[in-house]
């Protein structure tokens, strides 16, 4: 029997914002789909995380323009535990330095074009690679020989002009100064705009529009998903569950995060019974966290029907808006859109492992795979030991 879905809201408010005289009747269209599923699920508390069984030799990331650069950050730092990774209009580690906020020309008019400014990237994959050798001779990431022969699969829009195509050259030259270039897949032939591609959901192709999911006839999740894993199972209707956790308690007290309180993961039936799963950490984008756009892109990203005929367990972490008061006036500062960090705004290590995002998105990992108790209730390894006995 399919395991009862959580809840999500999604009003078409939050679907049509912007110049509603831009809006097409594929983005109505799919709103209404969204709002009416939103509708039907029940609404429900988010609970902790639980420990699953969980294949630690099969975890991997992707992400869409902020959440591609924390992938991508993600990867690097934790390259011995990650096995392969999805990079969708985003560009390589350390882009934009360390030095914020100094570093918000840098991060918007060299890697990348959402300045008011031109153009002045792409950034020289050099200076990534060194910033690499650099933090893990230092020991404040994982040795960058635990790249080597990790599947990475790269996606740039024709048409997108916020992160162009040659960013992803950037980090098409990081990961070969690492890992093995027949590893490396690098789609860059989809005539869309900056947004996540799916098969059949979301707005049209060229536009760049919330909640940023275009219908482009390409699978993005799927054919990453088989880019990493290999061969795949046809996909199927999603039955599994879509469960709310509680994050924050994944975040050391006192850390900036910029972290919501709420986190989603999805959990194929086969996971939920006990049987032994992969893992897929996919990272949102700016503008589509679900405080913005409700459950649009944990539910219609393209992850989810894959993973459940493939028993993959997908986790979605959830970044939120960071704003401040000066001299008790509102500021959009420095995180008004909820984008993931990879420019500094959570502090310096923020592409490190001890990083407050990376390092919450680490023991999200290590609740998953039965390495932590659920409020000190259960055994590390208990459910992979209750599965290896049924």
């Amino acid at each position: 029997m399919p395991l009862r879905e959580r809840h999500l809201s999604l009003s078409l408010d939050a679907v049509s914002k912007g110049n509603p005289q831009v809006m097409n009747f594929r983005s109505i269209v799919a709103a209404l789909l969204v709002a009416l599923g939103s509708q039907s699920a029940e609404a429900a508390e988010a609970e902790p995380l639980p420990a699953l069984c969980i294949d630690e030799n099969a975890i991997s990331v992707s992400g869409i323009s902020s959440g591609a650069y924390f992938a991508h950050q993600f990867h690097v730092a934790h390259s011995r535990r990650v096995m392969g990774a999805g990079i969708f209009a985003g560009g390589p580690y350390l882009c934009a330095g360390e030095n914020f906020p100094h570093n918000l020309f840098r991060s918007l008019n060299v890697c990348s074009n959402t300045g008011s400014g031109s153009f002045r990237g792409p950034p020289q994959p050099q200076r990534s690679i060194s910033a690499a050798r650099i933090a893990a001779a230092a020991g404040r990431i994982d040795d960058v020989s635990g790249l080597r022969g990790d599947r990475v699969f790269l996606f740039s829009g024709r048409l997108d002009t916020l992160v162009p195509t040659s960013v992803l050259d950037a980090v098409q030259s990081f990961y070969r100064a690492f890992d093995n270039a027949n590893d490396i897949a690098f789609v860059s032939d989809v005539d869309a705009a900056h947004a996540m591609v799916t098969d059949t959901f979301g707005n049209a192709c060229d536009t760049s529009e919330s909640p940023h999911l275009n219908a482009c006839g390409y699978d993005l999740a799927g054919a990453t998903l088989a880019h990493i894993y290999g061969p795949l199972e046809p996909a199927r209707t999603a039955e599994g569950e879509l469960l709310a956790f509680t994050q924050t308690e994944f975040v050391k007290a006192g850390d900036r995060h910029g972290l919501a309180p709420t986190g989603y993961a999805y959990v194929p039936e086969d996971c939920a019974r006990g049987a032994g799963c992969r893992l897929h950490v996919a990272f949102h984008g700016c503008l589509q966290n679900t405080d913005t756009i409700g459950d649009a892109f944990i539910r219609h990203a393209g992850y989810n029907e894959w993973a459940e005929a493939n028993r993959i367990l997908v986790l979605y972490p959830q970044a939120a808006a960071v704003t401040g008061r000066v001299a008790g006036i509102p500021v959009d500062w420095p995180n008004p859109k909820g984008c993931w960090d990879w420019w500094g705004f959570t502090g310096t290590n923020f592409a490190r492992k001890a990083g407050s995002q990376i390092s919450a998105v680490d023991a999200m990992i290590d609740r998953l795979a039965g390495k932590t108790g659920v409020n000190g209730s259960s055994a590390a390894g208990e459910s992979c030991a209750q599965a290896d006995g049924e």
